[in-house]
């Protein structure tokens, strides 16, 4: 497995872990009493200060031209990912971080099946490959259900009492259909937002630039909705420690780092690759419950994030045998057109030569 897959994964891992945390940071800045949309505010222009002058340092000699299209879509990311910010952090505050983990497992049936039918996504029921990513993506979905459905019996326990007020934020629920209901519509949403970004980082390559607006969109549309909302000039403090931290966090790597890398990845792998790595934040929400929170580790979490892996695997391996065969192919066509020029060249030669 090359450079080109290796990459991507080490980048959409890295992602993952930073969602688990920036739902788990949310939820604590909304238990402090903040709002949903001033989270989004204040986390959307952190990272678009952040990310203003990284991304005309680091696009200073290929920049390419904004034109009113381009533009257009950049808006149309915006909106929509303000949307599924709301209705995502609305669906973790009426449930917990462990549900909203849990529901992004169905984001990667939801873009497969938008990406087969926009044909963004190669599918031959008689390809190996084609085979691998379908049965990987079962595979994984069902090992996420495992992780969140069934517990089983415990393997290792170390609760404390000093941890119970990790496990309340992790786990506390308040309305379990009504934010089940949002998080369903955020990854019915967050489908379609990752598919859109395909075509137009296919027109506008620089990645950090479409980060940019992308957060720059949403700080605007959510400042001016909480303009309307939130009167109470309380309610915009920061001076509350875990307001404040939790923002720090959201804005430098919920927003800035991980919308950074998931673009830069599905510019180079396509979107189907990208959602894959969902139901990896389950396994990673409670690799973080036993490590950082001593909560108990059960024979079905275990048995689920192994499930999850081999799901994974199987969809690895039919992207990069297919990444193999598209560089065998594009070298072959290379090869062959260079091996026709003189061919072509010889027999002018030889007409002349007749015709002397």
């Amino acid at each position: 497995m090359g450079k080109a897959v290796t990459l991507p994964i080490v980048g959409m891992v890295m992602s993952e872990c930073a969602q688990v945390g920036l739902m788990i940071v949310s939820k604590a800045a909304m238990a402090d009493g903040m709002s949903n949309l001033l989270f989004i505010f204040y986390s959307n222009a952190l990272a678009s200060l952040l990310l203003l002058p990284t991304s005309l340092l680091f696009h200073r000699t290929e920049r390419p031209s904004l034109t009113f299209s381009i533009l257009s879509g950049f808006f149309l990311l915006g909106l929509l990912g303000c949307l599924i910010q709301v209705v995502g952090y609305s669906g973790i505050y009426y449930s917990s971080p462990t549900l909203g983990t849990a529901m992004l497992n169905l984001v990667p049936a939801f873009t497969f099946i938008l990406a087969v039918t926009l044909r963004m996504e190669k599918l031959h029921w008689r390809s190996f490959t084609s085979l691998a990513k379908i049965i990987g993506t079962i595979v994984s979905l069902f090992g996420a259900f495992i992780v969140t459905c069934y517990d089983g019996p415990s393997l290792l326990n170390t609760s404390s009492l000093s941890n119970l007020s990790y496990k309340k934020l992790l786990f506390q629920q308040s309305n379990w259909v009504l934010g089940g209901l949002f998080l369903l519509i955020d990854a019915v949403m967050t489908a379609v937002w990752i598919i859109i970004q395909k075509p137009i980082l296919k027109k506008y390559p620089a990645e950090l630039i479409l980060v940019f607006f992308y957060c720059f969109f949403v700080a605007v549309l959510s400042g001016v909705v909480c303009l309307v909302v939130e009167r109470d000039l309380s309610a915009w403090s920061l001076k509350s420690k875990t307001r404040l931290y939790s923002i720090l966090f959201s804005g430098v790597f919920g927003s800035a780092f991980q919308v950074s890398v998931n673009a830069w990845c599905l510019h180079r792998t396509g979107p189907v690759f990208v959602s894959m790595f969902k139901p990896l934040g389950i396994v990673i929400s409670v690799a973080i419950g036993v490590i950082f929170s001593g909560d108990t580790l059960f024979l079905g979490r275990l048995l689920g994030a192994i499930v999850i892996i081999v799901g994974f695997y199987s969809v690895l391996w039919g992207k990069g045998k297919e990444a193999k065969v598209d560089m065998d192919d594009g070298v072959g066509s290379l090869e062959s057109s260079a091996h026709q020029e003189p061919l072509l060249q010889n027999s002018v030669e030889e007409h002349r030569s007749n015709l002397q």
